[in-house]
C-alpha cells in the first residue's frame, strides 16, 4: 500500500529561487514531492488528503541555531530572574523560592544582568545571605558566564578569600561572584541530576521549542554528557519532536575520535560540531577586547580557548567531518578566531564544511569582510538588553556591534538563534530586534545594520540549515524535509507543521 499523500493549501514562501512562491505543496513520506498551483497539484494527486490553510502563510520550518537545549529544559522549573530591575527584587524572588524549598537544598536560578539591576559593582554573597541563610544559592547571570553564590554555596565549594583564581576564571572580591571557569568551583559540588531528570528536562526543552513553532535546533554543548544522551534516548523512542544538530565540547574530541565518531547525518539527532570558547560575555565583563577595553576601566576581559588550540583541534574536528564552532563575543576574540580560521579554511572548504562563529557581537570594521563564507550564528534579541551596555562599555564599537547587514553583505551565512536559556527562544524578539535595532531603552543601535523581513525569515530557516549542512531543510522544494511553520503574518503567531 502506498504512503498517504497530503496536499497543503497555503500562501507559500518556499525560499527556493527557482519557484519562490506557491499556492500548494504536495507531501508524502515525510518529504516535499511538489510545489505549484492548487490546480496543478490537485490534478497530480487527486486522492491526496487536503489541509486547507489558505488564510495562513506557509514557510520552511523555523530553526533556533543556538540553544543549550537540555539546560533550557531545566531552566523552565528554576528560579527565573529575567526582568529583575534591582537588588531588592532579586532578594525578594530568592526569599520567595526559599520559603517553598526545604532548608539545605540547593536553590538554583538565573537570568539577571548587572546593568538591569542598576549595579556598578559586583553583587556579594552577603546580599544573598540576608534572605537565604539556610540554603546554598547559585544564580547564573543571563549570559551564563558568571555565577552569583551565597556564603553557604561557597562554603560547600571550599571557596574562601585565600582561594586562587583557576585558569580561565576569576573569583571576584568581596566574595560572591565567580566569573568563567571559576564557576566550576561551585558546580562540581552541586548534586548531579539523575538520568530521569535529564530525560525530563530534554523532553521539556524540546517540547517547548516545538510548541513555539520550531522544527529544529542546534544545541551548543556547555552541558553534561547526560544532556545529549537524553536527547538521543528521546530520538530512539520516537519522542523527539524536532531535529537536533549537536555539538560536543572540544575536551571530548579525543574520546569521540577513539570511539570512531564522525559526521552521522540522518535521523532526528545528529552530532555535527565541536565547540570552543574564545572568551566570555559583555554583561559579565569577560568578553575579550582589544585595547582600550571596557570604558568603565574593568579591563579587557578573559581569553579562554587559545587560537592555537582552536587551530589544532579544529583540524582534528574537520578530519572527522565535524564543524569547528567557536564562541566569540569581544572584538579581540573575533579577530583571534578569524586568524585561526584562516588556517583552517582550505581544509574546511575541501570537505564542504562551513566554519562557524557563535555570537560575533562586537567587531572591528576591518574584520567584517573576513567572515566571507563563514557562518555567523547570531542572536538579535540580545541586542535589546545589550544596547545600553554597549553605549556605556564599548562606545567605540556602537557602529559595528550586532552588524547583521554588514555580515550578510560580506558573504557570511546568517543563522539566527536565541542562546536559550540565556534568553527565551522567542523568534518574535529576533524579528523585532533585527528589523528595528531598538534596545530596551528605546534607542536604536546602528540602525543601518537593520535587515528586511525576508532576510530575517531566511536567517531563521535556510541559514541554520546551511550551517548544519542540511540541504533538505530551510527550503520547500521536491526532496526537502516536510517540516514547515504556519504564520498568521511573518514574525507573528506561528505553529510547527511536521508531516
Amino acid at each position: 500500500m502506498s504512503a498517504p499523500l497530503t496536499l497543503l493549501l497555503a500562501h507559500t514562501l518556499t525560499l527556493d529561487g527557482t519557484r519562490p512562491r506557491a499556492q500548494a505543496v504536495l507531501v508524502g513520506g515525510g518529504r516535499v514531492l511538489a510545489t505549484g498551483t492548487r490546480e496543478e497539484l490537485r490534478a497530480l494527486a487527486p486522492g491526496a488528503e487536503v489541509q486547507d490553510w489558505r488564510d495562513l502563510i506557509l514557510t520552511p520550518g523555523l530553526s533556533d541555531a543556538h540553544t543549550h537545549l537540555v539546560k533550557y529544559g531545566f531552566s523552565l522549573t528554576e528560579l527565573g530572574l529575567h526582568g529583575a530591575t534591582s537588588l531588592a527584587e532579586v532578594q525578594a524572588r530568592v526569599a520567595a523560592r526559599a520559603r517553598i524549598t526545604p532548608p539545605g537544598e540547593w536553590l538554583v536560578g538565573g537570568g539577571f544582568l548587572l546593568s538591569e539591576l542598576g549595579l556598578r559593582d559586583f553583587p556579594t554573597a552577603a546580599q544573598l545571605d540576608e534572605v537565604s541563610p539556610h540554603w546554598p544559592v547559585v544564580l547564573h547571570s543571563r549570559d551564563l558566564h558568571m555565577v552569583w553564590a551565597n556564603s553557604e554555596a561557597l562554603r560547600r565549594a571550599g571557596v574562601t578569600d585565600a582561594t586562587p583564581d583557576p585558569e580561565g576564571g576569576h573569583i571576584v572580591r568581596p566574595l560572591g561572584c565567580l566569573q568563567e571557569n571559576a564557576g566550576d568551583l561551585v558546580a562540581r559540588v552541586m548534586p548531579e541530576p539523575t538520568p530521569a531528570q535529564y530525560l525530563a528536562a530534554a523532553r521539556a526543552g524540546a517540547g517547548d521549542l516545538a510548541a513555539r513553532g520550531y522544527v529544529s535546533t542546534h544545541t551548543m554543548a556547555f552541558e553534561s554528557p547526560e544532556a545529549p544522551r537524553a536527547l538521543q534516548r528521546l530520538a530512539a523512542s520516537g519522542e523527539l519532536p524536532l531535529r537536533v544538530w549537536a555539538c560536543l565540547p572540544h575536551e571530548r574530541l579525543g574520546l569521540a575520535r577513539d570511539l570512531g565518531l564522525t559526521l552521522n547525518p540522518g535521523g532526528l539527532f545528529q552530532w555535527g560540531g565541536v565547540k570552543f570558547f574564545a572568551d566570555g560575555a559583555l554583561g559579565s565583563r569577560t568578553a575579550w577586547l582589544h585595547a582600550p577595553g571596557f570604558a568603565d576601566g574593568s579591563g579587557t576581559g578573559i581569553a579562554l580557548d587559545s587560537p592555537d588550540l582552536i587551530r589544532e583541534l579544529g583540524r582534528e574536528a574537520l578530519a572527522l567531518g565535524l564543524t569547528p564552532v567557536t564562541h566569540a563575543i569581544g572584538d579581540r576574540a573575533n579577530t583571534e578566531v578569524l586568524n585561526a580560521y584562516d588556517d583552517l579554511r582550505a581544509e574546511a572548504e575541501a570537505r564542504g564544511i562551513r566554519l562557524r562563529v557563535e555570537h560575533a557581537q562586537h567587531l572591528r570594521p576591518e574584520d567584517i569582510a573576513r567572515f566571507r563564507g563563514l557562518t555567523a550564528s547570531v542572536q538579535p534579541l540580545h541586542l535589546q538588553a545589550d544596547a545600553a551596555m554597549i553605549r556605556e562599555l564599548l562606545p567605540h564599537r556602537t557602529g559595528t556591534s550586532y552588524a547583521f547587514r554588514s555580515l550578510k553583505e560580506a558573504g557570511a551565512v546568517l543563522a539566527f538563534g536565541s542562546d536559550a536559556p540565556v534568553a527565551p527562544p522567542e523568534y518574535r524578539a529576533n524579528f523585532a530586534a533585527a528589523l528595528t535595532r531598538l534596545g530596551d531603552d528605546g534607542r536604536p543601535l546602528a540602525p543601518d545594520e537593520a535587515l528586511s523581513v525576508d532576510d530575517v525569515l531566511w536567517a531563521h530557516t535556510r541559514g541554520p540549515a546551511l550551517a548544519a549542512g542540511w540541504d533538505d531543510e530551510g527550503v520547500i522544494r521536491p526532496g526537502a524535509r516536510a517540516a514547515f511553520t504556519l504564520w498568521d503574518q511573518l514574525g507573528g503567531n506561528a505553529r510547527a507543521l511536521v508531516l
